[in-house]
């Protein structure tokens, strides 16, 4: 149980900065991390997973190869990839979201490698993988310079990356920017959506990754079983940033995000039969590690 103040920290009311007035890198990680590990992603990625599935397959991974899942969250995408005959290590920064993955691991009698890590500083060798992945994941991480030459660092040469990223546009960016209304992020942190313009994607990894491929798509499964109020409950619960920002507003406060959120959720929701289906842009990305 997180306390008051923890959470008032954590969903960015009150931020530290340094003695130089800018963002405190520690603090802003610490606040990332703490979100993460609310609620319970393990529950929420279980609706996700078969789109993440659709993604992979997509990507067309050769069997064998030595795969990296940054973000990999309680292992949706790493664990069906390790079923697929690729060498998965999966990296997140919630711990105990690497807990669960571990433990689905070996349920399943499948090996994978999950550790806790930075996006930003990847516990990783240099040239390790043949193949460097992120759905929804890398985005995330407030230094996109960092994220992207640790990328590269990790990736052999003319080894690929892959990412599925949420777009300016998309229903994800929409509610982020809605729940930010309420509970303001870090100041100086770049929006994670800019890693959905393709423009600014080959900016950032164009030093070291060639040959973009860059293609909006809509996420390819994401569905619930319950309308679209049920589902900001579901949100409420599980999905760490919305829970944090529900748990910091008075009952006014929250009364005001949860008809802002349905209002979002129902505009994009596509179907019809008292279900919801969400039409969530991505960008899909690949490119090769020069």
């Amino acid at each position: 149980m997180h306390t008051h103040t923890e959470t008032t920290q954590s969903t960015g009311q009150v931020a530290r900065t340094s003695t130089a007035g800018t963002p405190d890198p520690s603090a802003i990680k610490g606040r990332m991390k703490a979100t993460w590990e609310d609620g319970d992603y393990a529950i929420f990625a279980t609706f996700m997973e078969p789109g993440a599935v659709e993604i992979l397959n997509g990507w067309q991974i050769p069997i064998g190869s030595r795969l990296l899942d940054i973000g990999c969250g309680a292992g949706q995408t790493a664990i069906p990839a390790a079923h697929q005959g690729m060498i998965v290590t999966g990296i997140d920064i919630a711990d105990n979201l690497i807990e669960h993955a571990q433990e689905r691991a070996r349920y399943e009698g499948i090996s994978v490698r999950f550790d806790v890590g930075d996006a930003e500083a990847l516990p990783c060798d240099d040239n390790e993988f043949d193949v460097v992945i992120s759905q929804i994941g890398a985005m995330f991480a407030p230094d996109p310079d960092r994220v992207a030459s640790e990328m590269a660092r990790v990736c052999k040469p003319a080894g690929r990356l892959h990412m599925a990223n949420w777009t300016p546009g998309s229903f994800a960016a929409t509610m982020f920017k809605c729940v930010s209304r309420y509970t303001p992020p870090p100041v100086g942190v770049p929006s994670p959506v800019l890693w959905g313009v393709e423009d600014i994607v080959e900016q950032r990894l164009g030093e070291n990754f060639t040959s973009f491929r860059l293609e909006r798509k809509y996420y390819p499964s994401w569905k619930y079983p319950f309308d679209t109020k049920q589902l900001v409950e579901f949100f409420r619960q599980h999905f760490g940033p919305v829970k944090r920002a529900f748990d910091a507003l008075d009952d006014a406060g929250q009364k005001s995000l949860r008809a802002e959120l349905e209002a979002i959720y129902a505009a994009h929701n596509i179907a019809t039969d008292g279900t919801t289906q969400i039409r969530g842009e991505y960008l899909d990305v690949t490119a090769t590690r020069e």
